[in-house]
């Protein structure tokens, strides 16, 4: 399976659909266990964010904030991606990634719609000029002046082969926003105890788009903030649909977070315990807007009879929800989750995890590194969560037999299963981003191998510098000890770096 998700060599859903016929046919996994994992919770939180990102589509509310973080941050690539990389990570702190990143999407392409205009006319032009030695052209940034004449300087001229080099940055820029955003939303989970577990900033994606810009674009870039300024303007008062799509989706963040925060009681203590979860807040929400009128509510009816009374549209219609929710995209889920229950049941996970006791021959250092890279490398086929269930006590095990603080295997150990970059199903955030169909799976292996990398690099730099401070970690600590070693592997610690990871 992960070959056929690498090579496409059949559409991702239908691969994503083998294990049903696979895995009970070859002994590995019965069918009544398979089946349900198409649709687990994770699955209904995901197609309630995907619900909301239509409702915030349908109404343009997406367009409103694109625009109005234009304004603020500018028409420049890198302050662009910097932006939004902040902005998905501030909503990761409160929502799940895979919610972020259904939401931030829309918002993303309407961004590089009005820098860049229509990706399909980007890409058939830069063919185009590919196949073709064109003569010198007017630059497609003309369309960006304001001023409505049809003035035409020298400077504005360009040659076939500045149209392709302009052309094929515009592609690159466009491919790089859209990976940005489930990278920052991973990060985002950092800052919070009920995020998900950090990733690593895309640094180097950001140097590689801050090259010198020339002239054209300077003027094309003054010509757009100009028109975005303008169309903002036009969009003028906040309406009663966009005021509630807004309140609904403040409201949708605020239970996600007040549910089981952890420091505090939430919401979740007035019913059975274990009964509520954050799929249950997704379904209430969105199941509102499917109702929830789209215009302010009017009562002259009831005193006068025959004043006109304006049609009812509720904030999402389910024939908007059918067009705009990639619904192929809940089977990919569905096969990730397959594959790691697979994993799971046939012994293959607890066979690779016997293949670690090795490490305790290498030096702690060296360890670090290895254990970071090698789950990194696993998390990409299986889901992050089964995989730090599986691995965590093999890792806690082998720090214990050791007498190494277990803090500092397991630490890098749940860092690493957060690093699935490179790969659309290794997380729900990278399957949003792949389902817009703007990037190929090589573009997401490219840069996933980099930043896998920089992950375990600064995993082990982080350990063995302020790690060390922060956690004690040259001290073995007392609850370690050979005689509390079950309770550590069933108890407070596991059970807390489940809790980190819940929400993965």
């Amino acid at each position: 399976m992960a070959m056929f998700w690498c090579t496409e060599a059949l559409p991702l859903a239908v691969t994503a659909m083998l294990p049903v016929c696979l895995f009970p046919t070859l002994g590995i996994l019965p069918s009544k266990k398979l089946c349900p994992q198409y649709f687990l919770e994770t699955n209904f939180l995901f197609l309630s964010g995907l619900l909301m990102a239509s409702s915030i589509e349908e109404w343009g509310l997406h367009r409103r904030i694109a625009l109005k973080v234009l304004t603020i941050v500018g028409v420049k690539p890198a302050w662009l991606i910097l932006g939004m990389m902040l902005t998905s990570s501030f909503l990761s702190m409160w929502l799940s990634n895979t919610a972020t990143t259904a939401m931030m999407l829309p918002i993303a392409n309407a961004i590089l719609e009005s820098l860049f205009g229509d990706l399909e006319t980007l890409k058939q032009k830069c063919q185009s000029v590919k196949l073709h030695s064109l003569p010198s052209v007017p630059s497609e940034k003309r369309m960006l002046a304001i001023d409505g004449t049809d003035k035409m300087e020298q400077s504005d001229m360009m040659t076939s082969e500045e149209i392709q080099l302009e052309s094929q940055y515009q592609l690159k820029v466009w491919k790089g926003f859209l990976i940005c955003i489930p990278y920052a939303a991973s990060i985002g989970g950092t800052a919070t105890l009920t995020g998900t577990a950090p990733n690593l900033i895309l640094i180097g994606q950001l140097k590689r788009l801050c090259f010198k810009k020339s002239d054209h674009r300077a003027e094309a870039e003054a010509r757009a903030r100009a028109l975005i300024e303008d169309d903002y303007r036009k969009l003028g008062p906040l309406n009663f649909a966009e005021g509630a799509i807004s309140f609904f989706f403040a409201l949708f963040a605020i239970l996600l977070f007040t549910r089981d925060p952890k420091f505090f009681s939430g919401w979740s203590v007035f019913f059975k315990k274990g009964y509520v979860s954050d799929a249950v807040t997704g379904v209430i929400i969105v199941s509102i807007l499917f109702f929830f009128p789209s215009q302010k509510p009017s009562l002259s009816w009831w005193f006068d009879p025959k004043a006109s009374n304006t049609p009812y549209v509720p904030l999402l219609s389910w024939k908007k929800a059918q067009e705009s929710v990639p619904w192929n995209i809940i089977l990919l889920l569905g096969g990730g989750f397959a594959m790691a229950k697979a994993c799971e049941e046939s012994g293959l996970a607890s066979w690779i995890g016997g293949h670690l006791q090795p490490l305790a021959e290498v030096p702690p250092a060296a360890a670090v590194m290895l254990i970071t890279a090698f789950l990194a490398g696993f998390t990409e086929f299986a889901s992050n969560t089964a995989t730090i269930i599986i691995f965590l006590p093999v890792i806690a095990e082998l720090a214990i037999r050791v007498s190494i603080n277990p803090l500092y295997f397991m630490i890098p150990a749940t860092v690493g299963c957060s690093y699935a970059f490179m790969l659309p199903v290794s997380t729900p955030p990278n399957s949003i981003a792949f389902a817009s169909g703007h990037l190929m799976v090589k573009d997401m292996v490219k840069t996933g191998f980099v930043m896998n990398i920089l992950g375990v690099l600064s995993v082990a730099l982080a350990m063995n510098t302020w790690g060390v401070a922060m956690f004690d970690l040259h001290s073995y600590p007392e609850w370690a000890r050979p005689i509390n070693k079950t309770a550590l592997l069933t108890g407070v610690h596991f059970s807390s770096v489940q809790s980190v990871n819940a929400t993965l």
